[in-house]
């Protein structure tokens, strides 16, 4: 069923599920079909998620998919600047969650490095993302405030994050909140993917969804930097 009271642009579909366990499961079977296809293709995929709460129900249950994971590649769209053993950390998160049972075999890049300044981390984390290859499938979420992955209004790097020939593949980024020292993959290799997911639960996020989606100023909200190519929106209540 399509999200009622949004006009949508013509390159962006939505639908609305019912629950979050709703959500999670049609997100996980089609990440699930976009990565067969991948694989069928050129024989390997790159699936690149946010991290935060929201996306655990989502990671577990594409975890029990049946995929050739060995040849799937999976890294994150953000990263708070935490060692992997921290609560806050996405890839412990992911770690947990996705990159086990089935999903064990899958290869992980990770953005986190253990160095003492963010701007090292996030030269590191560039350097990493090299060896990324096409993505196949990005999903991402977005907070109250229109940011996505860690593309926060006010950050001092935006601007050149959501430049579209920045030639960063990571920056560092800061939030509003704890942990404020952020990773973020900029927009060009963002937007590079095959295929493009937006997660967002509760009425809320809805409002700040069409408050997006009425606007144009992409530096106050993000989010609307996706609303310009084709993007497929999974809401829930």
């Amino acid at each position: 069923m399509a999200i009622c009271n949004l006009d949508l642009p013509t390159q962006v579909t939505g639908l609305s599920l019912g629950s979050p366990e709703q959500l999670a499961g049609e997100l996980a079977l089609t990440v699930a079909n976009a990565l067969r296809g991948a694989l069928d293709t050129r024989g390997a995929a790159v699936l690149v998620v946010s991290g935060g709460r929201s996306p655990v129900a989502f990671f577990e249950r594409l975890a029990e998919q049946a995929l050739d994971w060995a040849k799937v590649t999976v890294s994150l769209a953000d990263e708070r600047f935490v060692p992997v053993s921290h609560g806050d950390s996405n890839e412990g998160l992911v770690r947990r969650h996705l990159l086990k049972g089935r999903a064990a075999p899958a290869r992980f890049l990770g953005l986190y490095h253990n160095v003492p300044s963010l701007d090292e981390a996030a030269r590191l984390a560039d350097a990493t993302l090299a060896e990324l290859g096409p993505i196949d499938v990005l999903v991402l979420g977005m907070g109250e405030d229109g940011h996505t992955a860690s593309l926060f209004p006010g950050s001092p790097n935006l601007e050149q994050a959501l430049s579209g020939d920045c030639p960063q593949r990571c920056l560092p980024m800061l939030a509003p909140s704890v942990p404020r020292q952020r990773l973020s993959l900029s927009l060009p290799l963002l937007a590079s993917a095959h295929l493009t997911l937006l997660a967002v639960q509760g009425q809320a996020k809805l409002a700040t969804l069409a408050d997006a989606l009425a606007g144009d100023d992409v530096a106050a909200m993000p989010i609307r930097a996706f609303l310009r190519h084709p993007l497929e929106i999974h809401w829930c209540p």
